[in-house]
């Protein structure tokens, strides 16, 4: 049972410290060119994970090329991808309408479990998923004011954004399949290495004639913050977690990634804060509930 909810408060937190890269991305992005910030992210991370994995587990664990390709998917899916086509993806459409798509990935994650990995959930625990995912598009709606332009090109953008959440389920598919045989920390370490292998080359084509100097402390701190606590910390919770609890379970609690963005623009960035945030935010605690709720041994076909 400790153990249990052992998992669940890692998969909260992490979920809780991505939804904050939103806020650490609007400070960044305004500053640093996306696959610049994205290497110099990644850069950090990998600085403080490969020493810390070198002194704790020493060796990497014994891995098939199935395994090794897995981490690569996860790399490319989940962390190159996720960034890329969710950035871009707003440069076409608006905010409000990225939330609401992000808002599906605890249904998409769960669909694709279910075709890849042959789990099958509990009627509750689709009940549960389809509140999660309700509540984050319910707090995803615009608040009067904050409704603005569809976009230059929102159907481009938001099929952009929708990959973007394509991505984050298979980086969670892909967590379950490898987490019991390598650790977290391996985990983490080895998709930060392949991702910042992903970002730098392009990375060097926007460093050229970059006026570094001319980054304001914000954007140094966003980088710092974003390559620490959202890769290194977020990274290491959730991929132990996950290898603890159904596919089905931890895909309710990505749930909170566009609530805790929404909720953390309020508070840190000043953006509006209207009712259905609110509900949004109950409607995902009580699907969260039901996800957690009775047995977690997940059936399989």
């Amino acid at each position: 049972m400790s153990d249990r909810w052992g998992a669940y408060a890692r998969l909260a937190t992490a979920m809780i410290l991505v939804g904050s890269s939103v806020v650490a991305a609007k400070l960044t992005v305004a500053a640093i060119p996306p696959f610049l910030a994205g290497t110099l992210r990644f850069t950090l991370a990998v600085a403080l994970l490969v020493p810390l994995f070198l002194a704790r587990e020493g060796r990497p664990p014994t891995l098939t090329r199935r395994d090794w390709a897995i981490l690569a998917l996860q790399a490319f899916a989940g962390i190159f991808l996720f960034y890329a086509l969710l950035l871009y993806g707003l440069r076409w459409t608006t905010a409000t309408a990225a939330g609401v798509i992000t808002g599906t990935t605890p249904v998409v994650t769960a669909l694709l479990s279910t075709l890849v990995l042959r789990e099958r959930a509990r009627p509750g625990q689709w009940a549960g998923i389809g509140l999660a995912a309700l509540g984050a598009v319910a707090a995803s709606l615009p608040s009067g004011a904050a409704t603005g332009a569809a976009g230059a090109y929102p159907l481009a953008g938001n099929l952009l954004v929708f990959g973007a959440v394509c991505g984050e389920a298979c980086f969670t598919l892909g967590s379950k399949a490898i987490g019991a045989r390598a650790t977290p920390l391996f985990n983490a370490t080895a998709v930060s290495v392949i991702g910042l292998a992903l970002f730098l080359p392009l990375a060097i084509i926007e460093a050229r004639g970059f006026a570094f100097g001319a980054v304001p402390l914000v954007g140094w701190l966003a980088i710092a913050y974003t390559g620490s606590f959202v890769t290194v910390l977020a990274f290491v919770l959730w991929f132990g977690g996950v290898a603890r609890v159904p596919t089905s379970v931890a895909a309710g609690f990505t749930a909170l990634l566009p609530t805790s963005a929404i909720l953390l623009s309020a508070m840190i960035l000043r953006e509006p804060l209207g009712w259905q945030h609110l509900i949004g935010g109950v409607c995902v605690l009580l699907g969260l509930l039901l996800l957690t709720r009775g047995p977690q041994k997940a059936a399989r076909g």
